[in-house]
């Protein structure tokens, strides 16, 4: 009778922990990605307005350590298949980043417009940097988390699920690299 109470209280568990929203589940995220995936802490992407294929893929690589980022990666660890895909479809769902109150400084702006014409930013990240199905959004996102991304792309200590990023930031110096993150955390 004993064992019986014991594994009908561990299948309530079981159950209620499967039964819980992805809203729920989601509250973890928000401690480092902000409030509705608007990222307030440094270093740390806004997930707002990702497409559901980028993130599914980019949480792939964290349970999988193809991404290398300890806490992600320890989060991503025991998800299964299923809720990667609830995982990405939910933050979907969240609100984009809004552009910050300033428009930028022109002469600033201006140079990073040459450079996203130049290397093609605009091709893969599309004219307005919505991405697009296994391409992030990056408008609008913190400054700081674009320029560490890009020369980590740059330096090959980050890598992507293919090396185009790495081929497109070779070329590019850090001043470029900073201008390019100031013009697309304000891209209107």
């Amino acid at each position: 009778m004993r064992r019986m109470g014991t594994a009908l209280a561990l299948a309530l568990i079981v159950s209620s922990a499967s039964a819980e929203t992805i809203e729920r589940r989601a509250v973890p995220c928000f401690a480092c990605h902000g409030e509705h995936g608007q990222s307030e802490t440094e270093n740390t992407p806004s997930l707002g307005g990702q497409q559901a294929p980028y993130v599914l893929i980019q949480l792939f690589m964290f349970r999988e350590k193809l991404r290398s980022f300890d806490p992600m990666n320890e989060i991503a660890k025991p998800l299964s298949d299923a809720d990667l895909r609830t995982f990405s479809d939910f933050i979907a769902t969240l609100p984009k980043p809004q552009p910050p109150p300033d428009a930028g400084e022109a002469a600033r702006m201006q140079r990073a417009q040459v450079l996203v014409a130049q290397h093609h930013c605009n091709s893969c990240h599309k004219p307005d940097f919505s991405g697009g199905e296994n391409v992030p959004r990056i408008a609008n996102q913190r400054e700081d988390y674009l320029a560490k991304t890009l020369a980590e792309y740059k330096d090959n200590t980050r890598h992507g699920y293919d090396g185009t990023m790495a081929d497109v930031m070779q070329p590019i110096p850090p001043d470029q690299i900073a201008d390019l993150a100031y013009y697309i955390a304000r891209v209107r």
